[in-house]
Order: C-alpha cells, then sequence, then structure tokens
C-alpha cells in the first residue's frame, strides 16, 4: 500500500521543503488561466502543507513546448491564479532547475509557496532523465506526487523525482487529489455496487481496447458510443457510409461482442450528416438506415432514451468519452444528455465517476458538475486505471 501526505503527522512538516509535482495543466488565453479547475482540484494539498509549515516548492508541465522555453506556455499567469486562491503570495520562478532555482529555495521560510517554471521547457522531464530526477530531489527531504494526469507517464518530475527521492532516503508520497482518485477509481473496480455500468465513448476501439477487455467481465452493461460504435456497425454487417470506422478492428469489434454478449451494448439510432461541420443539416435515423454518403456524428433520440433508462437504475458508473463530435454543437446532445442522466443517479445515490476529458467538459457545461461523485482531473491515466495497468506516477511512491 503506498503512503499519502495524510499518513504524516503535522510536526514533521515544519520546516521541510517539500516538492510537489501538481498537473496544472490549465487552458490559457492571451496569458490568463481561462479554466482553473486543475487549480482547484489541486488547493487541498497545498493547504495543509502549508499549514503545517512546510516549505513548498511545486513543479507542474503546461501544453507541450516540446522540451523548449516557449513563452506560450508559461507557467507565471497560473502562479497569479494559485496566489488568488490560497490567498497569498506565490512567488514564480522563471527556471526549472538550477542556480537560481536552488537560491530561491534558500531563501525560503516556513509556510511559503514557489511554483516553478514549466517543467516540459527541458526535454529531460518527458526523457526521465535521472540526472534532472536528482537535481530536484537534492532541493528537498519530501516529495508529494498529487498530478492524477501525468501519473501513467514515467517522466523526471513523476517517477524520475520520487525514486531519486528515495534514493537519497527521503520521503515520496500520494498527495490528496491522487489519493482521492486512486480510491475512487480502485473503489469502483474492486467492489462494485450492482448493476454496474461502464460508458465508452470517443473515437477508436484500438484507444480504449485494454478498457473494454477489463471492464467487460465486471460490467452488468457496457455502452458504447462515438465513433468507436461506427466499428461494431460496420462488424455487424450495418451501413455505415463515411463515417469514421476502423476496418482493421473488425474482428476485434466481433471478439468482444462474442464475450459481451447483451451486455455490450450498441446505439439504436444515430445523428446524421453529410459533413462534420458546424450549421451543417442533420437527421435522425435508425442505424439500420445509414445511406452511403451519411456519416453518424452522434448517438440518436432513442438510444439517449435507452442509455437514460439503464443508468436510472445503476448503483455505480464508470464513464470515459463523448457519445458524438461534442466540438460541435449539434452534435453534443448525446453526450450532454449522458451527463444529465448520470447525474439524475448520482441524486438517486449511485457512485458516479467521470474520466476527465470530454466527458467531465460536458458535465460542466450542463451545470451537472457538482452532483457527480467524482470527475477525474486525468483521462489517460484513468483509462490506465481501468484497463488494470500499474502507473509508473503510483508504483513509484513510498510504501506504507
Amino acid at each position: 500500500m503506498k503512503r499519502n501526505l495524510s499518513d504524516l503527522d503535522a510536526t514533521q512538516l515544519k520546516g521541510q521543503v517539500v516538492l510537489v509535482r501538481s498537473d496544472l495543466n490549465v487552458p490559457l488565453e492571451d496569458g490568463r488561466v481561462t479554466d482553473d479547475q486543475r487549480i482547484r482540484a489541486s488547493l487541498p494539498t497545498f493547504r495543509l502543507l502549508l499549514k503545517g509549515g512546510a516549505r513548498v516548492v511545486v513543479l507542474s508541465h503546461l501544453g507541450r513546448p516540446k522540451g523548449m522555453t516557449d513563452a506560450r506556455y508559461s507557467l507565471s499567469p497560473v502562479a497569479e491564479r494559485l496566489s488568488e486562491h490560497l490567498g497569498r503570495s506565490v512567488r514564480f520562478i522563471p527556471e526549472v532547475v538550477g542556480a537560481e532555482v536552488s537560491a530561491a529555495v534558500a531563501e525560503m521560510e516556513d509556510g511559503d509557496i514557489v511554483l516553478l517554471e514549466n517543467t516540459r521547457f527541458l526535454p529531460g522531464d518527458t526523457a526521465n532523465d535521472a540526472e534532472l530526477s536528482a537535481a530536484w530531489a537534492g532541493l528537498g527531504s519530501i516529495f508529494v506526487n498529487d498530478a492524477f494526469g501525468t501519473a501513467h507517464r514515467a517522466h523526471a518530475s513523476t517517477s524520475g523525482l520520487a525514486e531519486a527521492m528515495l534514493a537519497k532516503g527521503g520521503q515520496a508520497l500520494a498527495g490528496l487529489l491522487l489519493q482521492r482518485e486512486l480510491r475512487y477509481l480502485q473503489e469502483a473496480l474492486a467492489d462494485p455496487e450492482r448493476p454496474f455500468i461502464a460508458i465508452l465513448g470517443g473515437a477508436k476501439i484500438s484507444g480504449k481496447i485494454d478498457v473494454i477487455a477489463a471492464l467487460l467481465p465486471k460490467v452488468d452493461r457496457l455502452l458504447i458510443g462515438g465513433a468507436m460504435a461506427n466499428t461494431f456497425f460496420k462488424a455487424i454487417g450495418l451501413e455505415v457510409g463515411a463515417s469514421l470506422v476502423e476496418d482493421d478492428r473488425l474482428d476485434m469489434a466481433r471478439e468482444l461482442m462474442a464475450e459481451g454478449g447483451d451486455r455490450l451494448v450498441l446505439p439504436v439510432d444515430c445523428v446524421l450528416t453529410r459533413e462534420i461541420a458546424p450549421a451543417v443539416r442533420t437527421w435522425n435515423a435508425d442505424r439500420e438506415r445509414v445511406q452511403e454518403g451519411d456519416r453518424i456524428a452522434d448517438i440518436g433520440l432513442r438510444t439517449r432514451t435507452l442509455y437514460a433508462e439503464l443508468l436510472a437504475d445503476a448503483r455505480t458508473v464508470v464513464w470515459n468519452g463523448p457519445m458524438g463530435v461534442f466540438e460541435i454543437d449539434a452534435f453534443a446532445e448525446g453526450t450532454e444528455s449522458v451527463a444529465d442522466a448520470l447525474a439524475d443517479a448520482c441524486d438517486r445515490g449511485a457512485l458516479g465517476i467521470i474520466g476527465g476529458g470530454d466527458s467531465a467538459a460536458a458535465a460542466v457545461r450542463m451545470g451537472v458538475a457538482g452532483r457527480i461523485s467524482h470527475i477525474s482531473t486525468g483521462g489517460g491515466a484513468s483509462l490506465d486505471l481501468l484497463s488494470g495497468a500499474d502507473l509508473p506516477g503510483v508504483t513509484s511512491l513510498s510504501e506504507d
């Protein structure tokens, strides 16, 4: 069992330099944070550390600067927003590692917090460079990984830093956010209250084959949406027109349907169009009535009703992936209807978990996010966890 930050007594924090790997990868526009959900999710860990008198050094990535300094991906605006939420100054250090960082840490007093520049300005982060990890570990005595969104990656600022901290005799702990993510996602799989329903959407079966294979033996129903449904349609001989299909996964789709039987539920109708674009003509049709040249862009009206009825009795629900081309309003209604049905299920006492990404965005857009039991901050990490894979950012932490 991995050690958590909550396992520490507050007296063990005072005066300690604690490095925290957070996921502050938030959207920016004109140098301003446009959605601070991930910042807010990280606040409990920061507050606990600061209250205990720790000297907090925060590391995070933002965007994909490809190992080069790029002002568009600077964390400076994040430091400003974090300061607002914490009600205290968060000093921004415009370097990732080196003499300026070491000097700033040496000047810290109990209860201070600094944010270093984007870890991915250095190519060594994603390359899991051991020297870079050791340099960060040399700054303090405790490492807290609170970045669930990157826990499935073996990077220098995640698993590498944990290993380097343990190698020097320090501690590597899970933060409160990471602890919460693991508790919800692992509990959902370990002993789910039934009926247990999983909802999977998105473009490709291939991207979620491990998740489907892991969930099928455990769920009472697995509801399919998004473009991955098209591959299942074609596998059973239905016309899919010009829709996105993975032809090389047709045999896999047939195998999954044979294994799942009536537990694997496909859409019964769909929203069609001739072009995936805003402000185009759309119409609803049964899945058997798709014509050559049609494009399937969302689950249909009857499918939304069917999925809502199945969710009405659910006691545990895990959802990852949109039901249609969610980025375009005309094709977002299926995803939004599932978000609404899941919120209703949670209101009735179900445990509802959303695995980040467009599914989470739909819940926010529908105004139902506050009614969902748990919305994950990491889409890729949640998928890996649901598929039964080990997360390097977790396995590298201290054992209890």
